[in-house]
């Protein structure tokens, strides 16, 4: 048997605003919640016009507050983009809400004993790899237990971390997917050849430790 679940961009369609688009979004995942569908992911594409959705983190926690029980996640997080983030993070949120937004920006650390740390990536050259910036979320997501002044964790700490999906279509992918112990999704969008998604598929498994 399988589990059904559904992964949407928020589109828009002709003359319409990004929050009729992300209204239809919230409807679809209330849908799939009563007709039992297991997952709803929503995705994160950049500089376009045609879909509503550039931060699934604010929808995740948007589609949180109206749904009870589906699985809620991002399909999937762009490791590649950080301060961006700001502006379309605030941008979604006037979209959802048009006058009702303030954006305050503050340059001290927050309360952070460590800043620095948090500069990594500020540099291209200084982000690493692409398999580098994943084991550091890895890292940060695991770690759980106060460490000393020294420490650097991402608070709050839920009492279960989130499940962790690396989506892909290569051999790497797979590979790097099981050596995190995570879950891998083929990005049969980008490659649909089911040779290779079988070869994907047995590598991970493979490897994984699950």
């Amino acid at each position: 048997s399988y589990r059904i679940s559904i992964l949407d961009k928020s589109p828009l369609a002709a003359g319409e605003t990004a929050a009729q688009a992300l209204a239809r979004t919230l409807t679809l995942a209330q849908h799939a919640e009563a007709w039992g569908y297991h997952r709803f992911w929503v995705a994160e594409h950049h500089n376009t016009d045609q879909l509503a959705s550039p931060s699934p983190e604010l929808v995740i926690a948007w589609l949180l507050g109206h749904t009870r029980r589906i699985r809620l996640g991002s399909g999937g997080v762009m490791l590649q983009h950080y301060a961006y983030k700001v502006a379309e993070n605030f941008n979604l949120l006037a979209a959802l809400a048009p006058g009702r937004i303030d954006l305050g920006v503050g340059k001290a650390p927050g309360g952070l004993p460590l800043p620095p740390r948090l500069q990594q990536g500020l540099h291209q050259e200084e982000k690493g790899t692409f398999a580098d910036q994943l084991a550091q979320l890895d890292n940060w997501l695991s770690l759980t237990e106060p460490g000393g002044e020294e420490s650097l964790r991402a608070t709050p700490i839920p009492p279960r971390r989130a499940d962790g999906f690396l989506l892909g279509a290569s051999l790497e992918s797979a590979e790097l997917a099981a050596r995190l112990d995570w879950n891998f999704v083929f990005a049969a969008h980008l490659n649909g050849d089911s040779a290779l998604r079988r070869a994907v598929f047995n590598r991970w498994r493979e490897l994984s430790p699950r």
